[in-house]
């Protein structure tokens, strides 16, 4: 198939813009077209018909495709025949479009092509059932139901002014037969003037077959012609830019900031884990660590089980021992396993705090930390290229009886490591009363053996299995904690945890019901780590987290270090630095001593030995940090995200080139991970897409809230 995009005729005087180059969004409207064009052919089968003032259109887009001139606008019909000469031996299909149909979306266009060839017609055009008063040409059918004509609407009668199936403009036709019915269209025209509807009757005369493909999305159907309309375009592609929509996966493996996540039947499939596990199994045999193994683990999800299953059949059809956690575990678990084991690889098959139609696999290296970018993409790509055929695996049963496959619990060793951390005996004296939120998840055993140890009264809700997380995200949230909430105010708890669906982040309930952030909780556990238990080190936070762990670390006379988002990073800085405490905003944290990766049990036990040791409340606490460094606001904002939008942030933000932000002094931008504005006093302002869903985040951090309403409402302007 070969393309024809119609761009003559619409430069206004002499010395004008051509119509189809005038900005819509951030591109000219020409380019939405080209986009059609080329989801269907090759740029060089694209030819474009400009006007003899169109040099701007061919400047534009470069010599990549085919021009030719319409040098005297005799209307549509005569400026498609200016390609004829062009296509002379063609005989194939034609797609035809008009060059300021911006609105047209992508699948009308595959529709109306697979269409035409699916009913092997001659011509088949875009149309649509409208109640919209449209200056459209109206299609008229024959008494059996076939296309016969379409009038265009200064020609229509008053009873075909009442015909709602409207002419779009978009077309796909036979070459060999268009061309006679266009020439034909032309010579029954009156003054050479021919649209290209014309021939549209006279194909019908000679029983041609014309169909028709209906475009539904009512918003295709504004034409581009005026000013108003293009702020009309404007408003309908921001619309579908940040409309939510359903996540399609072409099959492809990809990481992010934590592993590799997908929808479960679109990426996540079991096809794919076979994929990357022997992607994974590649490499331990090239690195010679066979020996050494892996060790697999799996959350309650949908999947999980069956995946840790699949990759064990993978790994030993290669020859590579397995450790395989008999149970249901916490990341941390797992993370800790592959330390402790010296494993060549840890997978724990999650997809951790995202909601119950997503799974995944976090890959561990061999001291637990996640791998760095460089060696994840070598992975992905390896696996992407991977056939069925390629896969060596063995059943379950035989992976047994071989004995490279080992069953086995690191529960109690993993508690042992923590309990070798905390302070169990300070937390039995002060006797605690805790709730437990566990979201359906899978940190309950662990930390309930750890704080039944340490004599504190527990009381777990959310606590059996449910891979549907009771209908929402498993997120230790504000807004998903308000049983927790209720429990701790109504029984008088001394405090509330939660943990997410993999138990390696975690959220803090304070006695009076209070949510502690945690920005907040970072600063607590830095704080009472160096003062009260007296260990000294320095701090690792990413981007996204509060610059209040700069201002403590200073205060202390200890480095912070600021990495992107992705534990991946903060694990690296930590083996690089040593510093004492590392964490991110969205609830993962560890410490020196302990693994490499986000620990909510941990976190947990460690949080209530800072209130069993302090007898304090957090408030309190919090009151003295802020007088010794000062405080400020952090606020998010959430947004649906699509994959244009990342291309239309990027862009706007990209040539905004700002030099203040809401009117405040902008000191440096930073594009290391997102895009991040650092301004007077630790202020700053980040924009990033999610590496683990379909969001794209801002932050932003300031002295007062209103100053933060500022730079959020500053970014929502740059980015509609």
């Amino acid at each position: 198939m070969k393309a024809i995009i119609l761009a003559a005729g619409s430069s206004r005087g002499a010395h004008a813009m051509p119509w189809v180059m005038r900005p819509l969004g951030d591109k000219p409207i020409l380019d939405y077209v080209i986009d059609l064009a080329t989801a269907m052919v090759a740029a060089q089968d694209i030819i474009i018909v400009i006007d003899e003032q169109g040099n701007t259109v061919a400047e534009h887009l470069g010599t990549n495709y085919q021009y030719v001139v319409q040098h005297e606008a005799h209307g549509t019909g005569h400026a498609v025949l200016q390609a004829q000469a062009t296509l002379a031996g063609y005989t194939g299909n034609l797609l035809i479009l008009y060059g300021d149909t911006a609105l047209i979306q992508p699948s009308s266009v595959l529709g109306l092509v697979t269409r035409h060839q699916l009913k092997q017609a001659s011509l088949t055009l875009l149309a649509a059932e409208t109640d919209q008063r449209l200056p459209y040409g109206r299609i008229v059918r024959n008494a059996a139901g076939q296309i016969s004509d379409v009038i265009e609407e200064r020609d229509a009668s008053a009873q075909e002014h009442q015909i709602k199936e409207l002419n779009i403009g978009a077309y796909v036709a036979e070459a060999s037969v268009l061309w006679p019915a266009l020439q034909a269209a032309v010579d029954a025209s009156e003054q050479g003037i021919c649209h290209f509807t014309a021939c549209i009757r006279h194909l019908a005369r000679a029983q041609k077959r014309v169909e028709s493909y209906h475009a539904l999305d009512q918003d295709e159907l504004l034409g581009i012609n005026t000013a108003k309309d293009l702020d009309k375009a404007a408003f309908i592609l921001q619309k579908r830019q940040l409309q939510p929509r359903r996540i399609e996966e072409h099959n492809l493996i990809s990481f992010g900031t934590g592993g590799w996540r997908a929808l479960i039947g679109e990426g996540f499939t079991l096809d794919n884990v076979r994929r990357l596990c022997q992607a994974l199994a590649n490499d331990i045999i090239r690195q010679n660590r066979e020996k050494d193994g892996v060790v697999i683990g799996y959350d309650r999800r949908f999947l999980s089980d069956t995946a840790a299953q699949v990759a064990a059949e993978v790994f030993t059809g290669n020859n590579i021992a397995v450790k395989f956690q008999r149970e249901d575990a916490p990341t941390p678990l797992i993370t800790y396993a592959t330390a402790k084991e010296n494993a060549a690889y840890g997978l724990m098959f999650t997809a951790s705090h995202n909601p119950p139609q997503w799974n995944g696999l976090k890959v561990f290296a061999t001291d637990g930390s996640l791998p760095l970018d460089e060696q994840t993409r070598q992975i992905e790509n390896e696996a992407n290229q991977l056939t069925t055929k390629q896969i060596v695996k063995i059943e379950l049963d035989v992976a047994r009886r071989s004995g490279l496959l080992k069953e086995t619990d690191f529960t109690n060793a993993y508690v042992d490591a923590i309990e070798a951390l905390i302070d169990l005996r300070v937390i039995r004296e002060a006797g605690l009363r805790v709730a437990l939120d566990a979201m359906y998840g899978v940190g309950q055993v662990t930390l309930e053996i750890i704080l039944t140890e340490a004599r504190c009264r527990m009381m777990t809700i959310h606590g059996r299995r449910d891979p549907l997380f009771g209908g929402r995200s498993p997120t230790p949230d504000q807004k998903e904690l308000t049983q927790l909430i209720n429990t701790v105010l109504e029984e008088g708890y001394h405090m509330g945890l939660a943990m997410d669906g993999d138990a390696d982040r975690i959220a803090i309930i304070d006695h009076t019901g209070a949510f502690i952030t945690t920005n907040e909780l970072l600063l607590l556990l830095y704080y009472y780590l160096h003062e009260v238990r007296g260990e000294r080190g320095g701090v690792t936070r990413n981007l996204a987290t509060t610059h209040l762990l700069d201002r403590l670390a200073a205060h202390f006379g200890e480095k912070s270090y600021e990495v992107p988002v992705g534990f991946k990073h903060i694990g690296a800085s930590m083996k690089n630095n040593n510093v004492l405490l590392g964490g991110e905003s969205s609830g993962g944290l560890t410490i020196r001593g302990h693994i490499l990766g986000k620990d909510g049990i941990f976190a947990c036990a460690l949080v209530v030995e800072m209130i069993a040791r302090t007898g304090r409340t957090i408030a309190s606490m919090l009151a003295e940090i802020y007088g010794l460094i000062g405080s400020l606001v952090s606020k998010e904002v959430n947004l649906p995200a699509t994959p244009e939008m990342k291309i239309m942030v990027q862009r706007k933000l990209s040539h905004a080139q700002p030099t203040e932000i809401a009117g405040y002094p902008l000191q440096h931008v930073s594009f290391q991970d997102g895009i991040k504005f650092y301004l007077e006093n630790d202020n700053w302002l980040l924009l990033r897409f999610s590496g683990t869903e379909p969001v794209l985040r801002i932050f932003a951090e300031a002295d007062t809230e209103e100053k933060v309403d500022k730079f959020l409402t500053w970014a929502m302007q740059v980015i509609a």
